[in-house]
């Protein structure tokens, strides 16, 4: 199966992807093309494998420290309140982790909803210009070997 996930690990390989933020041991940390939420990111596994129950072992236990550690970093570097975390693979059946920080000012009809009650088709689209010093916090964070 060839899904978005593929094609986007495949021009991340390639060094075609602008939303990169790090390389890590099981993956891509990029930014969501749609930022419905400042910072909003993915992990995208690589290889790409169906689901979380697919990896086995270390690479499993690789794939949610590297959520986490981003989750991290995004919670030290955005100011958020809480990182939400999430993998479904109904849409787009391969592995990849949402990362979304969640902050104090979002109103209050979504401030305990889930990250789906947003209007995506109205968030803005990913811009280098609006997230490159975020981008560059991330990645040293993600990529200090401390």
């Amino acid at each position: 199966m060839h899904t978005a996930i593929h094609r986007r690990v495949e021009q991340l390989r390639a060094d075609r992807d602008p939303t990169l933020i790090a390389r890590l041991p099981s993956g891509w940390a990029v930014f969501g093309e749609r930022q419905f939420l400042r910072g909003y990111a993915l992990l995208l596994p690589d290889p790409v494998v169906p689901d979380l129950n697919a990896l086995e072992g270390a690479a499993r236990e690789q794939f949610l420290i590297d959520m986490t550690r981003l989750g991290d970093a995004l919670l030290a570097e955005t100011g958020a309140l809480r990182i939400n975390y999430a993998m479904f693979g109904n849409q787009e059946p391969a592995l990849h982790a949402h990362v979304v920080p969640r902050y104090r000012d979002e109103g209050p009809e979504l401030a305990t909803a889930h990250p789906w009650a947003y209007d995506w088709a109205a968030a803005p689209l990913w811009r280098d210009a609006d997230l490159e010093a975020l981008r560059t916090r991330l990645r040293m964070r993600l990529l200090d070997p401390t």
